[in-house]
């Protein structure tokens, strides 16, 4: 492992994002989704799920306040079980005294305190800041005097507490409160959050280790293992380090802990033990992370343990752990990757299918799932600077990501279809999870927070540095500064993507520079032309390196040509046999309804007049349908006719047909103009 290449993401508050789209899609947060979801954690949006998440947290902190009080003669609740999600009998009065949402529900708070403190690096505002320093106080003062700082046992009763690691979240309740204080911290320079974040590690760290008598156990749902690498990043502190590796290296050893756990459970609770069915691969827990070579189970969970997977290999010069990273990436994007950069091909346990099940219309690619694929993507990129990583860090961010929010930031997808008949999905029972209109808000309330953090931190997965190398692995207008041996290196950068192929780079400084600036060259740019006057690339890995003295003014164009390209899957994929599907850039497309009527099974694409570099394809600017820039497809094609005879079945005749356009517009824009049909694979003739 070559440590001298790698790299961490700049620094936010040196960077500034003035590209049209992603300030677009950053404001919208800012201004849209940030105030919802306050509103929606405080159970003041009309019509959606309650949260319950900051009710909770006063709830605990009074039961704090009265422990102060009572001092040694207090005693807590017997724990008692209400379910993994606990509803009031009555919505409108919910008992006082009561833990209500679903048992992970502080992590509403930490996506959204990490989403504030991210968006104030890119606009200072005092108002938003001081409504996030009055929700931390209510956060820490429900902190119990030991550190643990979950609502749900806090409120339920401690003496359950670390019980049941497989399915009651705390060590994800850790993850996100930590990622969430780290963002406020560096953002703000204030350490309230973190503090509390440090005592709730320090008392985790307390009980859970390879000594004896600590706990022998790791995460259900994970995130701790990349949380505590970033604490460590952040404090310097080694047990930080040391838990997470804790936690990577214990998974799916034998015995295998949920196993134990789950039959010591339940002779305390006197019942009989029966193995779970689900299994612990739903938990990437059924053998030990070194001997994972296929991603299974829940999707989100995969790959967030994945991405902890490749911080501590980084962190610890593991080859042996980079390498199942390696492998399981290529499993991923080999055989179980959407067109759009989505992933997790089942909602039977919102988890990967078999190799090449892809299937359409009963997609799950949840949200969270493409985001957490951007995570690993950025980290595997922070070890080696490989265009592969990026590409498809770059596919899931431009499609699946932002499909999972409207275009004004007020409603969300969960799930993330390739094909919607909205009739089919009120009457098919399995199709149940796919909504052909985005939601509200929803109890279980993953997806929207975790947007709302990966937009408004968008700058760090586009640039990265290590001491002598800035890597910028995605193109977007603004500026960014790099430290070359003391010296200061702005880069000015002039992009419009995803629409138009050019960037151009002009640098700043008050003195020469010497230093490598590496750009990336996506692989749908193959032709891609780079020049920086008499400086010639070096290429390696998909990333072009320029390297030398650096004046004030010096400039850098490419230029990135964005052809039209049809794909087809490969033929193992049964969904998409004698299908194809459009993408230009980095966008997918797909076709709705509103450009192309009702039935779109009946249109098939016209391959006979389009060429291997799209030619055939027609495709314009439009800035009117959406109210910002985009591009629209329109594709050779032909119409079946509807069939004469009403007969179910009849004579196979030679289909009729007739001349039609296909117009397709880009995927993350789907379901902003109503309720209609959307399809990405289509038909072939």
């Amino acid at each position: 492992m070559n440590k001298q290449v790698f790299s961490s993401p700049v620094d936010l508050k040196k960077v500034t994002v003035t590209d049209p789209f992603w300030q677009r899609e950053m404001e919208l947060v800012r201004k849209e989704v940030i105030p919802y979801q306050w509103d929606a954690l405080n159970d003041r949006v009309p019509g959606a799920e309650p949260s319950w998440c900051m009710r909770n947290f006063r709830v605990a902190g009074r039961m704090m306040a009265e422990q102060r009080q009572k001092g040694a003669a207090y005693v807590p609740p017997t724990y008692t079980y209400r379910g993994f999600q606990a509803l009031p009998e009555d919505p409108a009065h919910p008992e006082e005294d009561k833990f209500y949402g679903f048992l992970f529900q502080d992590t509403d708070f930490s996506k959204w305190i990490e989403a504030v403190g991210y968006s104030l690096t890119q606009h200072p505002d005092a108002a938003l800041e001081q409504i996030a320093d009055e929700a931390i106080d209510v956060v820490c003062a429900a902190q119990n005097p030991d550190g643990y700082l979950d609502t749900y046992y806090i409120i339920n009763g401690m003496d359950a507490a670390f019980t049941n690691l497989r399915d009651h979240h705390e060590l994800y309740c850790l993850g996100h409160l930590v990622e969430g204080a780290v963002a406020y911290y560096q953002a703000t320079g204030k350490d309230k959050l973190l503090r509390a974040a440090c005592r709730f590690a320090d008392y985790i760290d307390s009980r859970f280790g390879p000594e004896e008598g600590k706990c022998k156990g790791y995460p259900g749902h994970e995130i701790a293992e990349m949380a505590l690498i970033r604490l460590y990043e952040v404090t310097g502190e080694e047990k930080y380090l040391r838990l997470s590796k804790f936690f990577v290296d214990q998974r799916g050893q034998e015995p295998n802990y949920f196993t134990e756990e789950d039959r010591i459970r339940a002779e305390k609770e006197g019942r009989k033990w029966q193995r779970p069915a689900t299994g612990s691969a739903y938990h990437q827990a059924d053998k030990p992370v070194r001997e994972q070579d296929e991603a299974v189970g829940h999707a989100v969970r995969a790959v967030y343990l994945y991405s902890g997977m490749a911080d501590v290999a980084r962190m610890t010069q593991d080859d042996s752990l980079l390498a199942a990273c390696d492998r399981l990436w290529d499993n991923i994007v080999s055989k179980k990757l959407y067109v759009t950069g989505g992933i997790g091909g089942t909602h039977h346990g919102e988890a990967f299918s078999y190799a090449y099940d892809l299937p359409n219309d009963t997609a799950y690619s949840e949200t969270c799932a493409a985001i957490g694929l951007a995570f690993f993507a950025r980290r595997m990129l922070q070890i080696k600077p490989d265009s592969k990583y990026a590409d498809v860090m770059e596919l899931a961010l431009y499609n699946t990501v932002l499909a999972g929010m409207a275009l004004d930031g007020k409603s969300f997808f969960y799930v993330n279809p390739l094909a919607v008949v909205p009739d089919a999905c009120r009457r098919d029972q399995r199709l149940w999870h796919v909504k052909p209109t985005r939601q509200k808000w929803f109890g279980c309330a993953c997806c929207p927070p975790n947007i709302a953090r990966i937009v408004s931190s968008i700058a760090s997965y586009a640039y990265t540095e290590n001491e002598d190398t800035l890597f910028t692995h995605l193109y977007m207008g603004g500026t960014v500064e790099k430290d070359f041996g003391g010296k200061k290196l702005t880069m000015e950068i002039k992009a419009r993507m995803p629409w138009h192929g050019h960037v151009y780079v002009t640098l700043r400084c008050d003195a020469p520079v010497n230093g490598t600036l590496a750009f990336r060259i996506p692989n749908w740019a193959q032709d891609a032309v780079i020049t920086c006057g008499e400086k010639h690339p070096l290429y390696q890995d998909g990333y072009a390196y320029l390297a030398g003295e650096w004046h004030d003014g010096d400039m850098i164009t490419l230029h990135l040509p964005m052809q039209v390209r049809m794909l087809a899957a490969n033929p193992a994929v049964r969904a998409d046999v004698d299908k194809v599907a459009f993408r230009r850039g980095p966008v997918t497309f797909c076709a709705e309804q509103a450009d192309n009527g009702a039935d779109l099974h009946l249109l098939r694409v016209d391959t006979r007049y389009i060429g291997d570099r799209g030619e055939g394809i027609e495709w314009e600017f439009d800035e009117t349908t959406f109210g910002h820039e985009t591009v629209k497809l329109h594709v050779p094609a032909k119409r079946l006719l509807p069939q004469e005879s009403s007969d179910l079945y009849t004579l196979w005749q030679p289909p009729k047909e007739e001349p039609a356009k296909l117009h397709l517009i880009p995927y993350y824009a789907w379901a902003n103009r109503g309720e209609g049909e959307m399809l990405v694979w289509l038909r072939r003739k």
